[in-house]
This record gives C-alpha cells, sequence and structure tokens, in this order.
C-alpha cells in the first residue's frame, strides 16, 4: 500500500488556531510498516490530521511542529525510531506514543527509556487510545501555547528594556545640561571629553557598546560641582588651598548623587565621578587609589578629562598646543596616568585631532 507523504507543515506559526496542521487541526503522524487502520479509525474522533508515514520519511518531520507521533512497532524497529526523533532537536519535548506487541512491562520499559512519553500494547482498546491520544496532544498544545506566551513576554520585556535605557540616556543628557548651565565655562568640554574616552576604549579593545557607555557616563564626572559655592566655582582667577579642597569635594558628592541609582549607566557615572581625580601612583584624590584599584572607566576619563583642560582656555592660563598637551600625558605616564590609557590615546591620534577640529576648545572646565 502507498503511505500518504508527510508535508512540511509551518509549525503552527502562520496558523491562528493551538494545533500545528494547516488547518489548525492537532497534527498527529503515523510511522508504521503497513496501514494502521484500526489506528487511522480510533483516532478520527479527535479531528487530528494522521498522516501515516514509512520509517524513511522520519526525517522530513524534522522540517515543522508535530502535535503527537505515534509509532507502530509491528514490523518495524520502534525503540530506534523513537531514539531518532528524540535526536532531531525541534522535537527533543513532542509527546511520542508506542504502540507494540509483547509482554507490556517489558515493553514499556524499553519503550520509556529510549524516549516514548507513553505506551499502548495491543490489542488496543479504541476508547483508551482516544483518551491517551487526547492527552498527549494537550499536552503538546499547552506546552506549545506557554511558549509562545514565554516569547511574547520576552519581546514585551525587551521593549520596556529597551524604553527603560532610552530614558536613562535622557536623563544622563539632561544632567549633563544642568552640569553645564550650573558652569557656563563648560562649553564643549563633555562633548570632547566624552569622544576622547570612546578613543581611549576602543584603544583598549573594549566593545563599541562599552566604549559608548563610558562615554555617555562620563558626561556627567562633574556632576558633582553643582554642589560647588558659586564665589569658587566662578571664581575669575587661581583658587587658594581652602577654595581648592572645597573644589575637591565635587568628586565625593558626584558619586553620592548618582551611587545608588538602579541603573546601571548612573552607576557607571558615579564611579568616574568618584574616581577621575585619582592617579596611578596613588597622590590623587579623594581616596588615594592606585594602579588597577582606580576603574578602568575612571582611568580612561582621568586622561581624556586632563588632556582636555590643558587644551582649553582658563582665565589664569592660556591653551596649550595639543602637541604640548599631548606630551604632558606621555611625560606623567605611570604616574599620573594608567600607562595603557595613554598608549591607547596615542594610538587613536588621528581621531583625537578629528575631534579637536570639530569640536575646537575655547573657554571650558575640568
Amino acid at each position: 500500500m502507498e503511505f500518504q507523504r508527510s508535508r512540511q507543515h509551518p509549525g503552527g506559526s502562520e496558523a491562528d488556531e493551538r494545533g500545528s496542521a494547516a488547518d489548525g487541526s492537532p497534527y498527529v503522524p503515523i510511522l508504521a510498516a503497513a496501514m494502521p487502520l484500526q489506528l487511522v479509525l480510533a483516532l478520527r474522533p479527535l479531528g487530528c490530521e494522521t498522516p501515516v508515514l514509512a520509517a524513511s520519511q522520519l526525517p522530513e518531520l524534522a522540517l515543522g511542529a508535530v502535535d503527537l507521533l505515534i509509532v507502530d512497532g509491528d514490523g518495524l524497529d520502534g525503540l530506534a525510531l523513537v531514539r531518532a526523533f528524540r535526536a532531531q532537536p525541534v522535537h527533543a519535548a513532542t509527546p511520542v506514543l508506542l504502540v507494540g506487541s509483547g509482554e507490556a512491562r517489558l515493553i514499556r520499559r524499553a519503550a520509556i527509556e529510549a524516549g516514548a512519553t507513553d505506551v499502548l500494547v495491543r490489542p488496543i482498546d479504541p476508547l483508551d487510545l482516544q483518551i491517551r491520544a487526547r492527552t498527549l496532544i494537550d499536552l503538546s498544545l499547552t506546552r506549545r501555547d506557554a511558549a509562545r506566551t514565554a516569547s511574547l513576554m520576552d519581546r514585551h520585556v525587551a521593549g520596556i528594556r529597551a524604553e527603560s535605557e532610552w530614558r536613562e540616556r535622557e536623563i544622563i543628557q539632561r544632567l549633563m545640561l544642568a552640569a553645564e548651565f550650573r558652569d557656563d565655562q563648560a562649553g564643549d568640554h563633555l562633548t570632547r571629553v566624552a569622544g576622547c574616552a570612546i578613543a581611549i576604549a576602543e584603544g583598549l579593545g573594549l566593545s563599541e557598546d562599552g566604549a559608548n557607555d563610558i562615554a555617555l557616563a562620563s558626561t556627567m564626572h562633574d556632576i558633582g560641582k553643582i554642589g560647588i559655592p558659586d564665589s569658587i566655582l566662578l571664581k575669575n582667577g587661581p583658587l587658594t588651598d581652602a577654595e581648592r579642597e572645597e573644589m575637591k569635594q565635587h568628586a565625593e558628592r558626584g558619586y553620592r548623587m548618582l551611587h545608588d541609582s538602579p541603573s546601571r549607566l548612573l552607576q557607571l557615572a558615579s564611579e568616574i565621578a568618584l574616581t577621575h581625580h585619582e592617579r596611578w601612583d596613588g597622590t590623587g584624590y579623594p581616596r588615594g587609589l592606585s594602579g588597577t584599584d582606580i576603574p578602568l572607566s575612571g582611568r580612561i576619563i582621568a586622561v581624556a578629562d586632563v588632556f582636555d583642560a590643558l587644551i582649553s582656555e582658563r582665565v589664569y592660563k592660556a591653551a596649550w598646543p595639543p602637541e604640548k598637551a599631548r606630551a604632558y600625558l606621555v611625560e606623567h605616564r605611570g604616574s599620573h596616568f594608567d600607562p595603557a590609557c595613554v598608549d591607547a590615546f596615542l594610538s587613536r591620534w588621528d581621531d583625537i585631532c578629528g575631534l579637536m577640529r570639530d569640536r575646537p576648545a575655547g573657554a571650558g572646565a575640568t
């Protein structure tokens, strides 16, 4: 007898109904050596699509979803077919009903070990077959519904996460504007520091996302200056020792403003705010950290911030030429600055020069 060929079905992805057949009904193929008329007739009341397939057609089942596979072991190596079906990743959890003949206890044990979900031993009671098949089909459809729900939830959560990250970035940008309004000499200082930070981070081999995160978070490295009195922050001249000590407090204040936020970017910003004035040799502030005890983000911004401060005009100094500022970084490599960060900066010198052309330094703030 010529068996019905299996078809490439869409796995339910294009159907509105729960089942995997094209019309939404359960798709229950039967592997058999001969037409299992009793099985087909017994399953008819369930409204299933039940194509009868030869053992050689088993690989075709990997092309789409199956709600229940029935393996008629009479005349076939049913256990081998169950194992082969289970070996298809798409069907690792698809219910399998093995129908066989012989000693029930032995057949059940061997079938379950091979990966069958349930076993039916001849002689077959049509009602028993219907009950078992309906239970297994319901199990399959419930699992598929759960997977679809989980997929929808994953997409929903991904959308919420993307919106949350967008809002985080907007908050950071607005805080950056607040800092610039507070210190009207800031100019493009924050933008140039962020650009230098990207160049250094990429020179160190950080990912594009990692470099961008540090750059964005760096725009709040001086947020603590909001708490510095105008008489010091806007002073038209060099600071006294006492004023300089007060100015140093901006690192701790910026950290306290940001560190307890659940936002990953704001936590990174708090890390930068706290550590961008630390020095590689431990002589920096506020905590005197040294070497790799200073977070990498702080070591990167230390180089970017000092470089931009040097090439910017101040009321108490003229702007340095870029080559002189570069030489300063090289001179203090290993004392003030992380040597690797300086090397990364130098390796991206052409990019730094392009940034200076696009955002020329004028009056600015450290």
